[in-house]
């Protein structure tokens, strides 16, 4: 059974601007927590079906989990699955227009593969709620920051 939690923060900010900061994989180190680097693996535009690669630091521990983007809507949604021996995660992140700017919605799901993982669930729940929120909230601050 899948492990989800869905945020939403209003950013005043266009929905397409909220929207670039979220195709452009490379900053997502620039407000998630755990991110050192995430990467398409090859040239163009992001689309439905790149493969990705996404390195992370937690609880002081590297870790590298391969992806792919599962589908993009220009403006309003990008939807990636990341997977490891572990776990598979799904980020999908929406756009849409607000009367204050932009509504960004995050909802993530890890789905445990092994046993250990299973044990590890309430564990998980609380580090993917608190991990959900502050990444909102620091893309929050960055595209306000920058595009205001």
């Amino acid at each position: 059974m899948p492990i989800r939690c869905e945020h939403v923060e209003i950013v005043k900010s266009s929905p397409e601007r909220a929207f670039a900061m979220i195709d452009d994989l490379p900053r997502t180190a620039e407000w998630l927590p755990p991110c050192v680097s995430l990467n398409k693996v090859g040239e163009g535009p992001n689309a439905s079906g790149d493969m990705l690669e996404y390195a992370y630091k937690q609880g002081g521990q590297s870790g590298r989990m391969k992806g792919r983007i599962a589908e993009r809507v220009p403006g309003e949604k990008l939807h990636c699955i990341y997977e490891d021996g572990m776990f598979t995660v799904s980020v999908d992140m929406r756009v849409a227009p607000d009367p204050a700017g932009a509504k960004m919605t995050h909802i993530i799901e890890m789905t445990p593969k092994k046993l250990i993982a299973k044990l590890f669930t309430p564990l998980v729940k609380i580090g993917i709620r608190k991990q959900t929120t502050d990444a909102a909230v620091n893309l929050k601050k960055l595209l306000e920051s920058e595009f205001s």
